[in-house]
């Protein structure tokens, strides 16, 4: 089957721990660990997940507290599934739940790696610096 004839289709579940685990790390984005992905992932405002032939190939997340502040996170497309539209697939639904659950005060952010600002400008976000720039803090493993 060439790449093109391949039928994608968009699940709104939350992906399992391993799935979720599998397709950051496999997609380039920092691992987490099971006990985070157990806690973090339920906690979930909004998931969708792309498969091809049943197999999870991409996911993207909402996160927040549900009505005033909202994160996208874990926008993630497998290496082999890359450059077919999925990403724009995964952001289409969540600009769907953004604009039909976020209310009109809501502030809805993302962390744009790279080039991948080029994708989220098309769903109306825009670039925040110099009025304001992201920050991380990320734990120290313990030894």
């Amino acid at each position: 089957m060439t790449a093109h004839a391949m039928a994608y289709t968009s699940v709104h579940t939350i992906p399992s721990v391993e799935t979720y685990r599998q397709l950051r790390s496999t997609a380039g984005l920092s691992p987490k660990t099971i006990e985070a992905a157990e806690r973090g992932l339920p906690n979930s405002l909004f998931a969708v997940q792309i498969f091809c032939d049943g197999t999870p190939v991409g996911m993207g997340r909402v996160i927040g507290d549900g009505g005033a502040f909202y994160q996208v996170v874990d926008i993630a497309v497998l290496p082999e599934h890359q450059g077919r539209g999925l990403g724009k697939m995964i952001m289409a639904e969540i600009a769907d739940y953004i604009e039909r659950e976020v209310p009109e005060s809501g502030y809805v952010s993302l962390l744009a790696d790279g080039e991948a600002y080029r994708l989220y400008q098309q769903y109306g976000f825009a670039l925040t610096a110099p009025a304001s720039v992201g920050m991380g803090l990320k734990k120290a493993p313990k030894s």
